[in-house]
């Protein structure tokens, strides 16, 4: 009589455990959502752009002039004509030719690029916000100069949408759209 049937091995046979494995295994997941899939985009073009400098950088060295110098980085690949000061359509919204004004990346796609990317470097364990590069004043404060020189570059001034705050029983302002200047008192009850 053969005992090898009876004496149990660490290796279960291959037909028990494809079907034990298998409910095991965690249910399948979700498909990513389009802001978690540009983010894992964003973010791994920004790692193969690290590892693209001379000498590689490792995510622990890069800071802030890193970020800076992969938006200048992602300009070659922009899609939106940026005129130069010293061209005939510089500050007309149409133009009614071509020029050889460079392309540029968009303000407003490097904004939602640096939000991905701020997002993901705190997903890999990057820190807190006070040490995120992405987060960083000068980052914004060169996303503001992207949004200045576009605007004006196109003719069209970026304003900022106000706030407005109602109380009850107040007297707000309102200015006719029409007339910049003339203001109108309107007391609400």
């Amino acid at each position: 009589m053969s005992s090898e049937h009876n004496i149990p091995t660490k290796d279960p046979p291959e037909h028990l455990s494809s079907s034990s494995n298998h409910q095991k295994q965690p249910p399948p997941q979700q498909p990513l959502s389009r802001y978690e899939s540009q983010k894992r985009r964003d973010w791994n073009t920004f790692i193969q752009y690290l590892k693209s400098q001379n000498p590689p950088l490792m995510l622990s060295q890069f800071e802030y002039t890193h970020v800076l110098s992969f938006l200048r980085y992602l300009d070659q690949f922009g899609k939106t004509k940026v005129h130069q000061h010293a061209c005939v359509f510089f500050g007309q919204p149409d133009p009614p030719g071509a020029c050889t004004c460079p392309l540029k990346q968009a303000w407003g796609s490097l904004d939602a690029l640096i939000g991905r990317l701020r997002a993901a470097y705190e997903e890999h364990g990057g820190g807190s916000l006070d040490t995120n590069p992405f987060a960083n004043g000068l980052i914004r404060v060169h996303l503001r100069e992207v949004r200045e020189s576009q605007a004006k570059a196109r003719g069209i001034p970026y304003r900022k949408k106000k706030r407005r705050k109602t109380k009850k029983h107040a007297v707000v302002a309102t200015q006719d759209v029409a007339n910049p200047s003339s203001t109108h008192n309107q007391s609400s009850t």
